[in-house]
């Protein structure tokens, strides 16, 4: 048996791991729709799918609460797919793996999917609970946040009928916040002529081992980025190397730091060794600079 679904409060965890067991990365989330739909259905709750993919499931009061206001209960369903260059997995098809590390719940070599999964799960065990009081409740779960926030922008009126709205993808305990972090995408078309290699000498370079993180949630806690890591080295490197980049590449995901990059990068012949002995000192600045965040 999975050992977290030994962790209290059970059954919040055990529907995470049920959960976790369906495909789910965000515009691939038509397995979990279903999921959600039939897990909807099995607790004889109306449930019901709107045109573009949200699924709402909808519980009566309980008895003396019936003239309370319809309380929406929101969370997405999609996750942030990334996994570790060096880890086999197949986001369409495997089954996510978590285990316990001390005090935290995390994924052999990929994302968890806690995001927003504990707050599914927060709603699937809400909806199967019967022995909580509580008004009319409408359980929102959403598709595509991670990327367009694709199903809370299609949402029709007249889906739901509350008024007032609690999201629970949220990551501190005991607080409530208002706000959002927002997000901008960039396409750059440039130009650039060919060079000859002759007379050069090429490299591989890779950074890999970072923490990332999401680009809202964990913004502010001063982790690498892979990206500016790789173009922070070239740049200082001295012109006399004539440096030239023939091949970069750094993430996957446009709302997760960059943990995972890799360039081909030439310098002129007889550069090497002060290459080599730049980015070993490289290496060590940057090392001990993220020591406490990476």
């Amino acid at each position: 048996m999975n050992e977290v679904r030994n962790l209290e409060p059970s059954v919040l965890w055990n529907h995470f791991e049920d959960l976790n067991l369906v495909p789910r990365g965000s515009k691939k989330e038509e397995r979990v729709i279903e999921f959600i739909l039939a897990f909807g259905k099995s607790l004889g709750l109306p449930t019901e799918r709107d045109a573009i993919g949200n699924v709402v499931i909808r519980k009566p009061a309980t008895p003396g609460m019936e003239n309370r206001k319809i309380t929406v209960l929101q969370s997405h369903l999609d996750m942030v797919h990334q996994k570790n260059s060096d880890t086999v997995f197949n986001f369409d098809t495997d089954p996510i793996q978590s285990y316990i590390d001390g005090d935290w719940v995390k994924a052999k070599g990929t994302t968890l999917g806690a995001d927003n999964g504990i707050g599914v799960a927060a709603l699937m065990s809400v909806l199967s609970a019967d022995d909580l009081e509580h008004g009319p409740i409408e359980a929102l779960f959403t598709i595509d946040e991670e990327t367009g926030m694709t199903g809370a922008f299609n949402l029709e009126p007249g889906f739901l009928k509350g008024s007032i709205l609690l999201n629970l993808d949220t990551e501190d305990e005991h607080e409530l916040t208002i706000g959002c972090a927002g997000g901008i995408d960039t396409t750059v078309h440039w130009s650039a002529d060919v060079d000859s290699t002759e007379g050069f000498s090429a490299f591989q370079i890779n950074i890999k081992g970072l923490a990332g993180g999401h680009s809202g949630v964990d913004i502010d806690l001063q982790r690498a980025n892979s990206n500016k890591l790789a173009a922070r080295f070239l740049s200082s490197l001295p012109k006399d190397m004539q440096l030239r980049l023939a091949a970069f590449e750094g993430g996957n995901l446009r709302n997760a730091i960059p943990r995972e990059a890799s360039g081909l990068i030439l310098i002129s012949e007889g550069t090497e060794n002060s290459f080599e002995a730049a980015l070993r000192q490289f290496k060590l600045e940057a090392s001990l600079e993220f020591k406490h965040t990476d």
